[in-house]
């Protein structure tokens, strides 16, 4: 039985990873506080050009943007939360700050964060980081912050090709070739119609389409199923 199970205070952990993968860890941070809420947010783009003479638009679906999850971290040195009283709360912030913001330096790129909180478990990099001090003592020294973080979706690259399973026909696809393959075999693999060969090596300018070059790479662009 796991924490969540259990009823047992759980807090949520921001897992920090050198790459995509997700199997080198550089660090590990937890929240003073739980956040009261924690925002996800999904998105569906579409293109919506109008055809000229029309008088009006048939919605094309383009893409599935990823997904974003948006909460706040409080930090509080006044010892009023973790009976921990401390001198200011700059430390925190930067441990905070570096860990997020800085770049991996072996891949010159932002890190990729896994981010834990009960059955919550979202995978993904940093958009953005906003710091806002809260109570500060007679000095001006801040003694309190709320960061507001914002994490958008991110997937390695063969677990998403695998979720998408990207087959519609309505797509352009690239496929390598395979020692024995048929463009007539190829093509239906993609439209699920072989009778599109013909159109197939039109679109990649192959003059001799009955021997494949085991290696190349042959497009495949959605065809208007009328003109076959």
């Amino acid at each position: 039985m796991n924490d969540s199970d259990s009823g047992k205070l759980e807090k949520m952990k921001v897992i920090g990873y050198k790459n995509a993968e997700m199997k080198e860890k550089v660090g590990e941070l937890k929240a003073m506080m739980n956040p009261e809420n924690y925002q996800l947010g999904y998105k569906i783009e579409y293109d919506d050009k109008q055809g000229s003479g029309t008088s009006s638009k048939q919605l094309k679906f383009k893409e599935i943007k990823p997904n974003e999850l948006a909460f706040e971290f409080l930090f509080d040195s006044t010892g009023i939360i973790d009976d921990k009283a401390r001198s200011d709360v700059w430390q925190e912030i930067w441990d905070f700050k570096k860990m997020l913001v800085d770049y991996e330096g072996s891949s010159h790129q932002p890190r990729f964060f896994e981010l834990i909180w009960g059955k919550m478990i979202f995978k993904g990099r940093l958009m953005s980081l906003d710091i806002t001090f809260k109570l500060f003592k007679p000095d001006g020294t801040p003694i309190r912050a709320i960061a507001k973080t914002s994490f958008l979706g991110s997937v390695e690259e063969n677990l998403r090709v695998a979720k998408e399973d990207a087959q519609s026909p309505d797509l352009t696809h690239e496929r390598q070739v395979i020692s024995g393959d048929h463009l007539s075999w190829m093509s239906y693999k993609i439209y699920e119609d072989p009778r599109y060969y013909l159109q197939v090596a039109r679109a990649n300018g192959l003059t001799n389409f009955r021997k494949l070059q085991a290696g190349s790479k042959i497009y495949f662009p959605p065809f208007d199923r009328e003109s076959r």
